[in-house]
């Protein structure tokens, strides 16, 4: 059975910093691309960013420069690294594997002062 199980949401003030992790296990991890969606209320999902197995990395123009995905094979975990954070960027984070239709529970994060 496929679990992602995403950690590290919160809330944080304008400007701060949070790293969400995506654990996965019941897949071949290390042969899967991966991806980070966030939805806010009344929104849309929308993607955020991807890695693929070999670890090439696109993110939306509105995080670029300021999340980084990344990846650690060896704990079956995919890491959001988000910095700078602004308030429109209240959302709940999900991970997803790229290619196929297995989501995480996602997790919170609200920028508030």
């Amino acid at each position: 059975q496929v679990q992602l199980v995403e950690s590290g949401g919160g809330l944080v003030q304008p400007g701060g910093s949070l790293k969400l992790s995506c654990a996965a296990s019941g897949i071949i991890f290390s042969a899967y691309a991966m991806t980070w969606y966030r939805q806010a209320p009344g929104k849309q999902r929308e993607l955020v960013a991807t890695i693929t197995s070999s670890g090439s990395t696109n993110s939306a123009d509105s995080v670029k420069g300021r999340f980084t995905i990344s990846r650690d094979n060896a704990k079956n975990t995919v890491y959001l690294q988000m910095n700078s954070l602004k308030p429109e960027d209240t959302a709940v984070y999900y991970c997803k594997t790229r290619d196929r239709n297995y989501w995480g529970q996602g997790t919170q994060v609200t920028v508030s002062s």
